[in-house]
């Protein structure tokens, strides 16, 4: 079996859902294993647009099965609203899309309970969460008191089950600040009502996708496993606490889909020519400048789930090798490409001034890493549009030369180039074919 991870080595919005959708013909399964509604990838299929929370990114192509497995947080009523925009658009979900029953479920109660937390700032920042209730729905899965899980929906207890806790939640949440408005909206009736819509609509979908998954594997079936956000988001090992609640890493998919190591042994490590992030927290390579905003608007950097501006610099290769070495990467893709073709003059972050220091590595504490001030390389710039580039050939000697550079800084080939959004702008080097691409 081929079992092959699309991981973000960045801090999100990586162009992952691009190259998942450019895949999935070319495998059985599309596995999202980790994330909630804050993710957000966006798809081009020629003249069409999708931007994708919920659902997987292989979901445009039919005879792909995609599965949301137990590892995601589910808000039933986004991912039915996420449904509906693609069923009205002629892709019926029902036929090709399986969710766990062991998934956990994003309650009303959780969005209040982010919203409420997040809007005390701590010590004048906030770690810029999407207030879409993710954190705290993982808060209470490992909590477990709490918790309401996909199978809950279809159990003959759910009713019972969801009115005491939404009794429990109405009194801890008034005790956070709430407001009476708020309260009145996770009432126990209303939210047994809710439940009960969720699940009629639902019910068909839920399944055991352990079970499905390992089936697959054992009959050889070829497996894209598709990540949400960034591996320097991962909870355990990202820019703690400016994270997202999971492991967003590689390490995160064996636990999130519930698949043993040995199926997989391919990672394609996604990431920007540049380098971005949403939200608070430390960005050594920030370009909080003219040229920082250039960037911005050449690459629409703009958030998919919020619309926030994403905060933009130079390429960080410390970063990324780190991330790419923690995801176990056997190939880069480096997206964006278009977007440094307007440039002179290119910089790469090759190590951080710590104190005084020179490092090579990314500190565990966001303090000591807002402290690292980047060490540059400069890079002469192609200034050349790559929009229509097709193949490697058709790029400028400056620009496969920053490409080179790139590879050796992170220290793994790069197996895919991307020069924009649709599917054609989209190059395969000579290195993809280690992967089967």
């Amino acid at each position: 079996m081929s079992g092959t991870c699309v991981i973000g080595l960045q801090w999100g919005d990586e162009a992952k859902g691009k190259l998942v959708d450019l895949l999935a013909p070319r495998f059985d399964w599309v596995v999202r294993y980790q994330g909630g509604a804050n993710a957000g990838h966006t798809v081009v299929a020629g003249d069409e647009t999708y931007k994708l929370h919920h659902i997987p990114s292989g979901i445009l192509h039919s005879d792909v099965q995609n599965v949301i497995t137990p590892g995601v947080v589910i808000n039933p009523t986004t991912m039915l609203q996420e449904i509906d925009g693609l069923q009205a658009r002629g892709i019926d979900v029902f036929q090709n899309l399986k969710v766990s029953e062991r998934a956990h479920l994003v309650m009303p109660w959780h969005m209040i309970e982010d919203a409420t937390i997040n809007a005390t700032a701590v010590r004048g920042e906030s770690i810029g969460t999407t207030n879409r209730g993710i954190g705290p729905c993982y808060r209470d899965k490992v909590g477990r008191t709490h918790a309401i899980r996909m199978i809950d929906l279809i159990e003959g207890s759910r009713d019972e089950r969801i009115a005491t806790v939404a009794e429990q939640k109405q009194v801890l949440l008034n005790n956070l600040g709430a407001s009476e408005e708020e309260l009145d909206s996770i009432a126990p009736e209303k939210m047994v009502a809710l439940a009960a819509s969720w699940a009629e609509r639902l019910a068909p979908m839920i399944a055991d996708t352990t079970d499905m998954v390992l089936d697959a594997a054992e009959a050889n079936q070829k497996m894209l496993f598709e990540g949400a956000q960034g591996a320097l988001l991962d909870i355990d090992h990202g820019t703690y606490p400016f994270v997202t609640s999971s492991n967003s890493s590689g390490v995160g998919v064996c636990a999130g889909a519930g698949v043993p190591p040995k199926w997989i042994n391919q990672v394609l490590g996604v990431c920007k020519a540049y380098s971005t992030r949403v939200g608070g927290g430390p960005f050594p390579s920030e370009l909080e400048d003219e040229t920082g905003e250039k960037i911005r608007k050449l690459g629409n950097e703009f958030g998919t789930t919020t619309g926030r501006p994403r905060r933009c610099g130079w390429f960080d290769a410390v970063a990324v090798r780190y991330t790419a070495r923690l995801s176990g990467v056997t190939r880069l893709a480096l997206m964006m490409m278009d977007v440094l073709a307007h440039f002179d003059e290119l910089k790469v972050c090759v190590a951080y001034e710590l104190d005084g220091k020179e490092i090579h590595r990314v500190p565990a504490h966001a303090e000591q890493l807002r402290r690292c001030k980047p060490i540059y390389e400069t890079i002469q710039g192609w200034n050349t549009p790559v929009d229509d580039a097709r193949s490697v050939d058709d790029f400028p000697p400056l620009a496969m030369a920053y490409v080179k550079r790139i590879e050796e800084l992170v220290g793994i080939p790069v197996g895919v180039l991307s020069v924009g959004p649709d599917r054609a702008q989209t190059i395969f080097t000579e290195e993809s074919k280690v992967m089967g691409l």
